[in-house]
């Protein structure tokens, strides 16, 4: 396939299924379902401050989206992965310096680090752990997605503010085309998530949900 497309002088440029992937970033029982551990320790105060508006904004709104898109993306042939904060260790051992002050730990084959059952990966699809906030540092999502012919990733995830915006960045530049599905991606406040869209929107190229699907349909 000509590489034509990949344009050196915009980022708006529709999808080539043939030569683009879908990330779904974090999207897992951690933050992403009641029970997770992201929630433990936390007071009565921070659980209705933080937890319930989560939750409840990934439940009615975010997941039905992120359904959307992968539905949307298998149908038209685009590969989709998934990472998750994941060590490699059982201890953590292996975390991130950052992590590590943080003072969490998912450890390896926990439940906390699977890939929430709304949107659960098929049986041939790539899920990638992580020990650090971007994908690119802490696997090897680039050898994979240059094995897999990617040149256009689509970004959905969380923490919008956080690991969505260390893949967006390192992705751009390590010579992807990225799009940003805003609506699709998520973090605590509605005062956090404007303020990343706004601070990362030089690096992608950034649509809805019902836009990409849209876009998706016009070309399969």
């Amino acid at each position: 396939m000509s590489d034509l497309f990949l344009s050196t002088t915009s980022r708006d440029v529709p999808l080539v299924p043939g030569r683009a992937a879908l990330l779904f970033i974090d999207v897992q029982n951690f933050s992403c379902h009641a029970d997770g551990a992201e929630w433990d320790g936390m007071s009565p105060d921070e659980l209705a401050a933080k937890k319930e508006p989560f939750l409840k904004q990934m439940k009615e709104a975010v997941l039905p989206r992120m359904q959307r898109l992968q539905a949307a993306c298998r149908a038209a042939g685009i590969e989709v992965l998934y990472t998750t904060i994941e060590s490699l260790t059982k201890d953590g051992r292996d975390r991130s310096l950052d992590y590590k002050i943080t003072g969490f730990n998912v450890p390896k084959g926990s439940w906390d680090g699977r890939v929430v059952d709304e949107i659960a990966p098929g049986d041939d699809e790539i899920v990638l752990p992580k020990s650090s906030s971007s994908v690119f540092v802490s696997t090897h999502i680039d050898y994979i997605l240059r094995n897999l012919g990617v040149q256009q990733l689509v970004v959905s995830g969380v923490l919008t503010d956080q690991c969505v915006e260390s893949a967006i960045r390192d992705a751009c530049d390590l010579g992807y085309l990225v799009t940003q599905v805003t609506d699709a991606c998520a973090t605590f406040t509605p005062e956090r998530q404007a303020a990343s869209l706004q601070a990362i929107k030089g690096y992608c190229r950034q649509v809805t949900t019902e836009a990409l699907i849209a876009e998706l349909d016009a070309v399969t």
